[in-house]
């Protein structure tokens, strides 16, 4: 294959006047053709009008010392050298504009000429493809040595560098681990789906939507994704976090936006609000499906023109911040009902990911278990920790079908902080998690009885008695942490099935189901919220 070298004219370096004395000088661009193991076939000489001269000097003393070398050249406007803008333009109109073989021709693209920010331009443009070929570098000879000095080619293609793939693979690795808290995770799922994060949050200041039942770690996930950022220098500014749900009214615009002095009953001085406390940082908009309609739109403006109008002002303030925005509602559900803005939703939804609850993820039980009593024992400087036949028993119950963790990892939060304080001499007993568990089933007994014809009111079209609504919210919990009608009924029939030859399960439940006029399928996706809205 032929050699082809892209280079800018040096001003100065490959200016070295016009007698006998130049060639006892190093000129990077000519130094190219004298290299005995580098033959240039062809070299692309980028110039502008004003150094037609030098252009031509250093052409002919090419053709001397490399015959072979095909020199063209090519005029270029660089009004002004310094500017970032106009050279990157200049550069890429030289790069669509040239014909490229690179079945028959190699390409080496030359940054040692010209200025930083032509140099700089000519990488970008390389590592980008425009210019398909690899840098070279070149450098002056070293003391006592003649010319012609130095070169060095760069491949900018890191998938043959094993040792940086091997660390970049290590950073999104360790990046992942810090987004789960350092608990290792085993939910297949869950684990795609961080790693993902971890590229999104590094790569990208667009919005991201994180949807979930409540105590799914929403809140959690948007902390660690900004410590992230800021700990690869992405953010100067500060985490600034709301939940929308206590927003209502002029307090929303005001909370949000910021308000002049007067610009309603009680504004007696001017506030700044959210928005610009963000500035250069991260913005956690947490329940955002319980925004008003005004303030959504006034969000939409801030999120695609980074201004926004403070209550009350005449004048814009500004304000570049990243989004993250979390909810447990069906905001597409809310779309329909005309409770949230279209436009808002597309924006907001570039990426998003669906937290699973706990019950989605059994695998992780123990492991967050661990993680819940190492932020205790720290957070009280005591070591806590639980004798085995307990935590084979609390871990029994709280992988058993009964375990509905009603607010996820909030419930293991409160639940393992409780046992934690009525640990004697640190060890958690049997008897200790045997009133617990007592506790959390009472607790979610509760729940279920207070709440069951809420939460059914979407499903059933005729009401039914109390002891239908509790025995049929248990069954719908259980669908719901199923992947199937048949494993559902393994665990409803758990008892009954092991007297039956064989069984089917899965037919025992849809003939239940199928009294209330229901199938798997629907109670399966069934949300309370979805019925609400």
């Amino acid at each position: 294959m032929k050699t082809v070298v892209i280079s800018l004219l040096g001003t100065s370096l490959d200016n070295r006047g016009f007698n006998y004395k130049r060639w006892e000088r190093w000129r990077p661009t000519l130094s190219l053709c004298q290299h005995d193991d580098l033959l240039v076939d062809r070299l692309e000489l980028l110039f502008q009008s004003q150094y037609q001269k030098i252009a031509e000097n250093l052409t002919e003393d090419i053709r001397t010392i490399s015959p072979e070398t095909e020199v063209r050249r090519h005029l270029i406007n660089l009004d002004d050298p310094w500017d970032f803008q106009s050279v990157y333009a200049e550069l890429l109109d030289f790069a669509q504009g040239y014909a490229f073989n690179s079945e028959q021709e190699q390409y080496l693209v030359h940054i040692t000429t010209g200025t930083h920010v032509a140099q700089i331009c000519l990488y970008l443009l390389t590592e980008a493809r425009y210019l398909p070929g690899r840098l070279v570098q070149t450098s002056p000879p070293y003391k006592r040595e003649t010319v012609p000095g130095h070169y060095q080619i760069i491949d900018l293609d890191l998938s043959k560098y094993d040792q940086l793939a091997s660390r970049f693979a290590k950073e999104h690795q360790e990046g992942a681990h810090y987004l789960k808290g350092g608990i290792e995770t085993r939910n297949p799922a869950f684990n795609k789906m961080i790693e993902q994060v971890e590229k999104v949050a590094i790569r990208s200041q667009e919005p991201i939507l994180l949807t979930g039942p409540s105590g799914s770690g929403k809140s959690q996930l948007a902390k660690r994704i900004y410590q992230l950022k800021k700990k690869r220098g992405q953010f100067p500014g500060a985490l600034v976090e709301v939940n929308c749900a206590t927003l209502r009214g002029d307090n929303a615009m005001s909370a949000l936006f910021g308000h002049v002095k007067g610009a309603f009953t009680g504004a007696v001085m001017v506030r700044k609000g959210l928005l610009a406390e963000a500035d250069n940082g991260l913005l956690f908009l947490d329940e955002i499906g319980e925004l008003g309609l005004d303030e959504q739109a006034m969000l939409l403006r801030a999120i695609e023109d980074k201004r926004f109008m403070p209550l009350g002002s005449d004048k814009e303030t500004s304000s570049r911040f990243q989004l993250i925005a979390g909810t447990n509602r069906n905001l597409f559900a809310q779309v329909e009902q005309g409770r949230f803005r279209e436009d808002l939703l597309a924006r907001i939804n570039l990426w998003s990911y669906q937290l699973p609850s706990l019950k989605q993820r059994l695998e992780d039980l123990d492991a967050n278990i661990d993680y819940e009593l190492e932020k205790y024992s720290q957070k009280t400087r005591t070591l806590i920790g639980f004798n085995k036949q307990a935590r084979e028993c609390y871990l029994q119950f709280a992988k058993a079908p009964e375990a509905t963790w009603n607010s996820n990892f909030r419930d293991l939060n409160a639940s393992i902080t409780r046992m934690a304080t009525l640990a004697d001499g640190g060890r958690i007993t049997l008897e200790v998690v045997a009133e617990e568990i007592d506790r959390l089933r009472h607790a979610w007994r509760q729940n279920q009885g207070d709440n069951a014809a809420t939460d059914l009111a979407g499903l059933l079209d005729a009401p039914v008695d109390l002891f239908d609504q509790a025995q049929l919210a248990y069954v719908i919990r259980i669908c719901q942490t199923s992947h199937s009608a048949a494993e559902a009924g393994r665990k409803l029939f758990n008892v009954s099935r092991q007297q039956k030859a064989s069984g089917n399960d899965s037919h025992r439940l849809i003939q239940f189901l199928s009294k209330f006029g229901l199938d798997f399928k629907t109670v399966k996706h069934y949300t309370k919220n979805s019925a609400e809205l």
